[in-house]
Protein backbone atom coordinates (compact mmCIF):
# COMPACT_ATOMS: atom_id res chain seq x y z
CA UNK A 1 0.00 0.00 0.00
CA UNK A 2 2.79 2.39 0.93
CA UNK A 3 4.61 1.73 -2.33
CA UNK A 4 1.36 2.18 -4.29
CA UNK A 5 0.64 5.57 -2.66
CA UNK A 6 4.20 6.71 -3.31
CA UNK A 7 3.81 5.87 -6.97
CA UNK A 8 0.43 7.58 -7.09
CA UNK A 9 1.26 10.81 -5.26
CA UNK A 10 5.03 10.75 -5.40
CA UNK A 11 7.46 10.24 -2.55
CA UNK A 12 7.03 12.89 0.13
CA UNK A 13 10.10 15.06 0.45
CA UNK A 14 11.43 15.60 3.97
CA UNK A 15 10.50 18.99 5.38
CA UNK A 16 13.25 21.59 5.55
CA UNK A 17 13.38 23.90 8.58
CA UNK A 18 13.84 27.49 7.39
CA UNK A 19 15.12 30.20 9.71
CA UNK A 20 16.71 33.60 9.22
CA UNK A 21 20.11 34.34 10.68
CA UNK A 22 18.65 37.12 12.80
CA UNK A 23 16.03 34.80 14.33
CA UNK A 24 18.54 32.17 15.45
CA UNK A 25 19.34 33.58 18.96
CA UNK A 26 15.67 33.92 19.95
CA UNK A 27 14.89 30.49 18.53
CA UNK A 28 17.80 28.92 20.43
CA UNK A 29 16.67 30.68 23.61
CA UNK A 30 13.21 29.20 23.13
CA UNK A 31 14.76 25.78 22.51
CA UNK A 32 16.72 26.05 25.74
CA UNK A 33 13.63 27.02 27.74
CA UNK A 34 11.67 24.16 26.17
CA UNK A 35 14.47 21.72 26.94
CA UNK A 36 14.43 22.93 30.54
CA UNK A 37 10.68 22.49 30.76
CA UNK A 38 10.91 18.99 29.30
CA UNK A 39 13.65 18.06 31.77
CA UNK A 40 11.62 19.26 34.72
CA UNK A 41 8.51 17.48 33.43
CA UNK A 42 10.39 14.23 32.75
CA UNK A 43 12.04 14.23 36.17
CA UNK A 44 9.08 15.43 38.25
CA UNK A 45 7.62 11.94 38.82
CA UNK A 46 11.00 10.23 39.41
CA UNK A 47 11.92 12.89 41.96
CA UNK A 48 8.57 12.43 43.65
CA UNK A 49 9.11 8.68 43.76
CA UNK A 50 12.63 9.08 45.13
CA UNK A 51 11.38 11.31 47.94
CA UNK A 52 8.66 8.75 48.67
CA UNK A 53 11.21 5.92 48.64
CA UNK A 54 13.45 7.85 51.04
CA UNK A 55 10.50 8.38 53.37
CA UNK A 56 9.60 4.70 53.14
CA UNK A 57 13.17 3.72 53.95
CA UNK A 58 13.14 5.99 56.98
CA UNK A 59 10.03 4.24 58.20
CA UNK A 60 11.52 0.81 57.52
CA UNK A 61 14.65 1.82 59.40
CA UNK A 62 12.56 2.82 62.42
CA UNK A 63 10.76 -0.52 62.22
CA UNK A 64 14.08 -2.36 62.10
CA UNK A 65 15.28 -0.43 65.12
CA UNK A 66 12.29 -1.69 67.16
CA UNK A 67 12.07 -5.18 65.63
CA UNK A 68 12.10 -8.21 67.93
CA UNK A 69 14.62 -10.84 66.98
CA UNK A 70 13.92 -14.56 66.68
CA UNK A 71 15.03 -16.16 69.93
CA UNK A 72 15.59 -19.43 68.14
CA UNK A 73 18.62 -18.11 66.32
CA UNK A 74 22.09 -19.27 67.17
CA UNK A 75 23.55 -17.30 70.05
CA UNK A 76 26.43 -16.12 67.88
CA UNK A 77 24.02 -14.67 65.31
CA UNK A 78 22.07 -13.02 68.06
CA UNK A 79 25.24 -11.40 69.37
CA UNK A 80 26.22 -10.14 65.91
CA UNK A 81 22.74 -8.76 65.33
CA UNK A 82 22.75 -6.89 68.63
CA UNK A 83 26.06 -5.24 67.72
CA UNK A 84 25.29 -4.51 64.05
CA UNK A 85 21.71 -3.30 64.34
CA UNK A 86 22.38 0.03 66.13
CA UNK A 87 25.23 0.83 63.77
CA UNK A 88 23.14 0.03 60.70
CA UNK A 89 20.19 2.11 61.94
CA UNK A 90 22.48 5.02 62.74
CA UNK A 91 24.13 4.86 59.30
CA UNK A 92 20.80 4.61 57.47
CA UNK A 93 19.33 7.51 59.40
CA UNK A 94 22.38 9.63 58.52
CA UNK A 95 22.14 8.69 54.83
CA UNK A 96 18.40 9.32 54.61
CA UNK A 97 18.47 12.56 56.59
CA UNK A 98 20.44 14.48 53.96
CA UNK A 99 18.32 17.11 52.23
CA UNK A 100 17.27 16.59 48.61
CA UNK A 101 17.21 20.10 47.00
CA UNK A 102 14.45 21.24 44.65
CA UNK A 103 16.70 22.17 41.71
CA UNK A 104 17.30 19.15 39.51
CA UNK A 105 21.04 19.87 39.08
CA UNK A 106 21.42 19.73 42.88
CA UNK A 107 18.77 17.07 43.48
CA UNK A 108 20.44 14.53 41.18
CA UNK A 109 23.89 14.34 42.85
CA UNK A 110 22.30 14.45 46.32
CA UNK A 111 20.00 11.53 45.45
CA UNK A 112 22.88 9.62 43.88
CA UNK A 113 24.96 10.15 47.01
CA UNK A 114 22.04 8.95 49.17
CA UNK A 115 21.73 5.82 47.02
CA UNK A 116 25.45 5.11 47.20
CA UNK A 117 25.49 5.60 50.95
CA UNK A 118 22.49 3.30 51.50
CA UNK A 119 24.05 0.59 49.35
CA UNK A 120 27.25 0.83 51.36
CA UNK A 121 25.23 0.49 54.55
CA UNK A 122 23.60 -2.75 53.34
CA UNK A 123 26.96 -4.12 52.29
CA UNK A 124 28.48 -3.13 55.61
CA UNK A 125 26.59 -3.66 58.87
CA UNK A 126 23.44 -4.59 56.96
CA UNK A 127 24.82 -7.88 55.67
CA UNK A 128 24.87 -9.26 59.22
CA UNK A 129 21.16 -8.56 59.59
CA UNK A 130 19.98 -10.63 56.60
CA UNK A 131 19.75 -13.79 58.64
CA UNK A 132 18.21 -12.04 61.65
CA UNK A 133 15.71 -9.71 59.94
CA UNK A 134 15.25 -11.17 56.43
CA UNK A 135 11.86 -9.55 55.68
CA UNK A 136 12.84 -6.12 56.93
CA UNK A 137 16.16 -6.20 55.03
CA UNK A 138 14.27 -7.31 51.91
CA UNK A 139 12.13 -4.19 52.22
CA UNK A 140 15.29 -2.07 52.64
CA UNK A 141 16.77 -3.53 49.46
CA UNK A 142 13.48 -2.98 47.64
CA UNK A 143 13.40 0.68 48.72
CA UNK A 144 17.02 1.21 47.62
CA UNK A 145 16.26 -0.47 44.29
CA UNK A 146 13.32 1.91 43.79
CA UNK A 147 15.62 4.90 44.29
CA UNK A 148 18.15 3.39 41.87
CA UNK A 149 15.50 2.83 39.21
CA UNK A 150 14.29 6.44 39.38
CA UNK A 151 17.86 7.77 39.37
CA UNK A 152 18.49 5.83 36.17
CA UNK A 153 15.44 7.52 34.66
CA UNK A 154 16.74 10.94 35.70
CA UNK A 155 20.18 10.06 34.37
CA UNK A 156 18.73 9.39 30.92
CA UNK A 157 16.69 12.63 31.00
CA UNK A 158 19.71 14.66 32.09
CA UNK A 159 21.83 13.11 29.35
CA UNK A 160 19.27 14.11 26.72
CA UNK A 161 18.97 17.59 28.24
CA UNK A 162 22.73 18.14 28.41
CA UNK A 163 23.17 16.98 24.83
CA UNK A 164 20.45 19.39 23.76
CA UNK A 165 22.00 22.25 25.74
CA UNK A 166 25.48 21.50 24.37
CA UNK A 167 24.09 21.65 20.83
CA UNK A 168 22.25 24.88 21.60
CA UNK A 169 25.35 26.53 23.08
CA UNK A 170 27.50 25.30 20.19
CA UNK A 171 25.01 26.72 17.69
CA UNK A 172 24.87 30.02 19.57
CA UNK A 173 28.68 30.22 19.62
CA UNK A 174 28.79 29.64 15.85
CA UNK A 175 26.10 32.27 15.31
CA UNK A 176 28.07 34.75 17.44
CA UNK A 177 31.23 33.97 15.49
CA UNK A 178 29.45 34.64 12.20
CA UNK A 179 28.06 37.93 13.52
CA UNK A 180 31.54 38.91 14.72
CA UNK A 181 32.91 38.12 11.27
CA UNK A 182 30.20 40.25 9.67
CA UNK A 183 31.09 43.10 12.02
CA UNK A 184 34.82 42.69 11.38
CA UNK A 185 34.29 42.60 7.61
CA UNK A 186 32.20 45.76 7.86
CA UNK A 187 34.97 47.48 9.79
CA UNK A 188 37.51 46.20 7.27
CA UNK A 189 35.43 47.61 4.40
CA UNK A 190 35.35 50.98 6.12
CA UNK A 191 39.09 50.82 6.74
CA UNK A 192 39.67 49.91 3.10
CA UNK A 193 37.64 52.96 2.03
CA UNK A 194 39.76 55.20 4.26
CA UNK A 195 43.00 53.71 2.91
CA UNK A 196 41.77 54.06 -0.67
CA UNK A 197 40.87 57.69 0.00
CA UNK A 198 44.34 58.39 1.41
CA UNK A 199 45.98 56.62 -1.55
CA UNK A 200 43.96 58.79 -3.95
CA UNK A 201 44.93 61.96 -2.08
CA UNK A 202 48.62 61.01 -2.00
CA UNK A 203 48.64 59.95 -5.65
CA UNK A 204 46.96 63.18 -6.72
CA UNK A 205 49.49 65.22 -4.75
CA UNK A 206 52.44 63.30 -6.25
CA UNK A 207 51.01 63.92 -9.72
CA UNK A 208 50.61 67.63 -8.96
CA UNK A 209 54.20 67.86 -7.71
CA UNK A 210 55.45 66.08 -10.84
CA UNK A 211 53.56 68.52 -13.04
CA UNK A 212 54.96 71.52 -11.15
CA UNK A 213 58.51 70.17 -11.34
CA UNK A 214 58.13 69.81 -15.10
CA UNK A 215 57.46 73.55 -15.39
CA UNK A 216 60.74 74.63 -13.79
CA UNK A 217 63.17 73.97 -16.70
CA UNK A 218 61.28 76.63 -18.69
CA UNK A 219 61.21 79.10 -15.79
CA UNK A 220 63.17 82.28 -16.59
CA UNK A 221 64.77 82.13 -13.13
CA UNK A 222 66.64 78.97 -14.17
CA UNK A 223 69.22 81.27 -15.83
CA UNK A 224 70.05 82.70 -12.40
CA UNK A 225 70.24 79.20 -10.94
CA UNK A 226 72.57 78.05 -13.75
CA UNK A 227 74.86 81.01 -13.17
CA UNK A 228 75.01 80.29 -9.42
CA UNK A 229 75.77 76.63 -10.17
CA UNK A 230 78.64 77.69 -12.42
CA UNK A 231 80.06 79.92 -9.69
CA UNK A 232 79.78 77.01 -7.22
CA UNK A 233 81.49 74.61 -9.60
CA UNK A 234 84.37 76.98 -10.30
CA UNK A 235 84.85 77.63 -6.59
CA UNK A 236 84.83 73.89 -5.90
CA UNK A 237 87.40 73.27 -8.68
CA UNK A 238 89.76 75.90 -7.25
CA UNK A 239 89.31 74.56 -3.75
CA UNK A 240 89.90 70.94 -4.82
CA UNK A 241 93.08 71.92 -6.70
CA UNK A 242 94.34 73.75 -3.62
CA UNK A 243 93.51 70.71 -1.47
CA UNK A 244 95.52 68.44 -3.75
CA UNK A 245 98.53 70.80 -3.70
CA UNK A 246 98.37 71.21 0.07
CA UNK A 247 97.94 67.46 0.61
CA UNK A 248 100.97 66.66 -1.57
CA UNK A 249 103.18 69.05 0.44
CA UNK A 250 101.78 67.82 3.78
CA UNK A 251 102.19 64.12 3.01
CA UNK A 252 105.74 64.57 1.70
CA UNK A 253 106.84 66.50 4.79
CA UNK A 254 104.96 64.13 7.14
CA UNK A 255 106.74 61.13 5.60
CA UNK A 256 110.13 62.63 6.56
CA UNK A 257 108.90 63.74 9.99
CA UNK A 258 107.64 60.18 10.65
CA UNK A 259 111.16 58.86 10.03
CA UNK A 260 112.51 61.52 12.37
CA UNK A 261 109.99 60.48 15.03
CA UNK A 262 111.14 56.84 14.90
CA UNK A 263 114.75 57.95 15.34
CA UNK A 264 113.76 60.20 18.27
CA UNK A 265 111.92 57.26 19.87
CA UNK A 266 114.98 55.07 19.38
CA UNK A 267 117.24 57.73 20.86
CA UNK A 268 114.76 58.39 23.69
CA UNK A 269 114.27 62.13 23.13
CA UNK A 270 110.73 62.75 24.43
CA UNK A 271 110.71 66.49 23.72
CA UNK A 272 111.65 65.89 20.08
CA UNK A 273 108.96 63.15 19.82
CA UNK A 274 106.32 65.59 21.07
CA UNK A 275 107.39 68.33 18.62
CA UNK A 276 107.39 65.96 15.64
CA UNK A 277 104.02 64.40 16.52
CA UNK A 278 102.34 67.79 16.98
CA UNK A 279 103.63 68.91 13.58
CA UNK A 280 102.39 65.73 11.86
CA UNK A 281 98.97 66.09 13.49
CA UNK A 282 98.63 69.64 12.14
CA UNK A 283 99.74 68.55 8.67
CA UNK A 284 97.38 65.55 8.55
CA UNK A 285 94.31 67.20 10.18
CA UNK A 286 91.26 67.17 7.88
CA UNK A 287 90.60 70.76 8.97
CA UNK A 288 92.76 73.61 7.69
CA UNK A 289 95.26 74.35 10.49
CA UNK A 290 95.91 77.79 11.94
CA UNK A 291 98.85 79.22 9.96
CA UNK A 292 100.46 80.63 13.11
CA UNK A 293 100.36 77.26 14.88
CA UNK A 294 101.64 75.50 11.77
CA UNK A 295 104.50 77.97 11.29
CA UNK A 296 105.59 77.55 14.94
CA UNK A 297 105.41 73.77 14.73
CA UNK A 298 107.45 73.68 11.49
CA UNK A 299 109.99 76.08 12.97
CA UNK A 300 110.57 73.57 15.80
CA UNK A 301 110.36 70.33 13.75
CA UNK A 302 112.30 71.20 10.61
CA UNK A 303 115.67 71.75 12.39
CA UNK A 304 115.32 68.31 14.01
CA UNK A 305 114.77 66.64 10.63
CA UNK A 306 117.60 68.69 9.04
CA UNK A 307 120.00 67.58 11.76
CA UNK A 308 119.14 63.91 11.22
CA UNK A 309 119.46 64.35 7.43
CA UNK A 310 122.88 65.96 7.84
CA UNK A 311 123.95 63.14 10.20
CA UNK A 312 122.94 60.56 7.63
CA UNK A 313 120.22 59.15 9.91
CA UNK A 314 117.55 60.08 7.36
CA UNK A 315 117.92 59.58 3.62
CA UNK A 316 115.72 61.69 1.35
CA UNK A 317 114.16 59.42 -1.29
CA UNK A 318 112.89 61.78 -4.00
CA UNK A 319 113.14 65.29 -5.40
CA UNK A 320 110.01 66.44 -3.58
CA UNK A 321 111.56 65.60 -0.19
CA UNK A 322 114.85 67.19 -1.22
CA UNK A 323 113.05 70.34 -2.45
CA UNK A 324 111.29 70.75 0.92
CA UNK A 325 114.26 70.13 3.18
CA UNK A 326 116.79 72.00 1.06
CA UNK A 327 114.96 75.21 2.08
CA UNK A 328 112.59 74.63 5.01
CA UNK A 329 111.89 78.35 5.46
CA UNK A 330 110.54 78.50 1.92
CA UNK A 331 108.51 75.32 2.51
CA UNK A 332 107.03 76.74 5.70
CA UNK A 333 106.06 79.96 3.94
CA UNK A 334 104.63 78.03 0.96
CA UNK A 335 102.50 75.60 2.96
CA UNK A 336 101.24 78.31 5.34
CA UNK A 337 100.24 80.39 2.32
CA UNK A 338 98.58 77.30 0.86
CA UNK A 339 96.59 76.84 4.06
CA UNK A 340 95.54 80.49 4.02
CA UNK A 341 94.44 80.22 0.38
CA UNK A 342 92.61 76.97 1.11
CA UNK A 343 90.67 78.60 3.95
CA UNK A 344 89.63 81.46 1.67
CA UNK A 345 88.62 79.05 -1.09
CA UNK A 346 86.51 76.99 1.32
CA UNK A 347 84.77 80.18 2.48
CA UNK A 348 84.12 81.07 -1.15
CA UNK A 349 82.60 77.61 -1.78
CA UNK A 350 80.39 77.90 1.29
CA UNK A 351 79.15 81.36 0.29
CA UNK A 352 78.44 80.21 -3.28
CA UNK A 353 76.57 77.12 -2.04
CA UNK A 354 74.48 79.18 0.38
CA UNK A 355 73.54 81.62 -2.40
CA UNK A 356 72.56 78.71 -4.65
CA UNK A 357 70.57 76.91 -1.94
CA UNK A 358 68.76 80.09 -0.92
CA UNK A 359 67.56 80.90 -4.42
CA UNK A 360 63.71 80.80 -4.29
CA UNK A 361 63.35 78.62 -7.36
CA UNK A 362 65.87 76.02 -6.19
CA UNK A 363 64.45 76.10 -2.65
CA UNK A 364 61.03 75.39 -4.13
CA UNK A 365 62.38 72.50 -6.22
CA UNK A 366 64.14 70.93 -3.24
CA UNK A 367 61.05 71.34 -1.06
CA UNK A 368 58.87 69.63 -3.66
CA UNK A 369 61.36 66.81 -4.16
CA UNK A 370 61.53 66.18 -0.40
CA UNK A 371 57.74 66.20 -0.19
CA UNK A 372 57.50 63.82 -3.14
CA UNK A 373 59.97 61.40 -1.55
CA UNK A 374 58.02 61.43 1.72
CA UNK A 375 54.71 60.95 -0.10
CA UNK A 376 56.09 58.02 -2.11
CA UNK A 377 57.17 56.36 1.15
CA UNK A 378 53.69 56.94 2.62
CA UNK A 379 52.07 55.63 -0.58
CA UNK A 380 54.08 52.40 -0.36
CA UNK A 381 52.98 51.85 3.24
CA UNK A 382 49.33 52.55 2.42
CA UNK A 383 49.38 50.12 -0.50
CA UNK A 384 51.01 47.48 1.69
CA UNK A 385 48.33 48.03 4.34
CA UNK A 386 45.58 47.69 1.76
CA UNK A 387 47.14 44.49 0.38
CA UNK A 388 47.38 42.98 3.88
CA UNK A 389 43.79 44.02 4.61
CA UNK A 390 42.58 42.43 1.36
CA UNK A 391 44.41 39.21 2.23
CA UNK A 392 42.77 39.17 5.68
CA UNK A 393 39.34 39.82 4.17
CA UNK A 394 39.79 36.96 1.70
CA UNK A 395 40.88 34.50 4.39
CA UNK A 396 38.06 35.60 6.70
CA UNK A 397 35.47 35.37 3.91
CA UNK A 398 36.66 31.83 3.17
CA UNK A 399 35.75 30.78 6.72
CA UNK A 400 32.10 31.78 6.36
CA UNK A 401 30.74 28.86 4.25
CA UNK A 402 32.21 26.28 6.62
CA UNK A 403 30.91 28.05 9.72
CA UNK A 404 27.46 28.52 8.14
CA UNK A 405 27.31 24.85 7.19
CA UNK A 406 28.36 23.87 10.70
CA UNK A 407 25.65 26.12 12.17
CA UNK A 408 23.06 24.56 9.85
CA UNK A 409 24.17 21.11 10.97
CA UNK A 410 23.91 22.05 14.64
CA UNK A 411 20.40 23.41 14.15
CA UNK A 412 19.61 20.32 12.07
CA UNK A 413 20.69 18.13 14.99
CA UNK A 414 18.27 20.04 17.15
CA UNK A 415 15.26 19.86 14.80
CA UNK A 416 16.10 16.43 13.43
CA UNK A 417 16.05 17.39 9.76
CA UNK A 418 17.35 19.67 7.03
CA UNK A 419 17.88 23.37 7.67
CA UNK A 420 17.91 26.39 5.38
CA UNK A 421 19.57 29.47 6.83
CA UNK A 422 18.43 32.77 5.36
CA UNK A 423 20.53 35.93 5.60
CA UNK A 424 20.23 39.44 4.20
CA UNK A 425 24.02 39.83 4.25
CA UNK A 426 25.61 38.26 1.19
CA UNK A 427 28.95 38.10 3.00
CA UNK A 428 27.44 35.46 5.31
CA UNK A 429 25.65 33.56 2.54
Amino acid sequence: MGSFLEKLFGKKEPEVFTISMGAVPAWLDGREKTARSVLLADTAEPRKKIRAAVLALQQITQTIAQAEQDTGLHPKLMSIARNSLPQFVKAMNASLAKELPDEIEEFYPAAAECLKSCLNNTKGQGRYLLAVLPEEMKEVRSGIAAIGHEINTITASLARYRKEIDNIHAALALHTTLLDIRSDIGKADEKDRRITSRITEITDRITAIGQELQTFPADERMTEVSALKTVCQEAENKRDAAIRTNAALSMTASHVFRKAEKIAVRQKHPSEIAVLRQTMELLSDHKVPDTGDLASALAAACPLAERMIAAGEITLKNKEERAIFSDTNKFSATICASCSDLGLLEDACRIAEEKLASHPLLARIHSLEREKTQLETMLGKERQARAELAEWQLKTQEKIPGLTEELSKKIGDLVGGGVQLQTDDQRLA
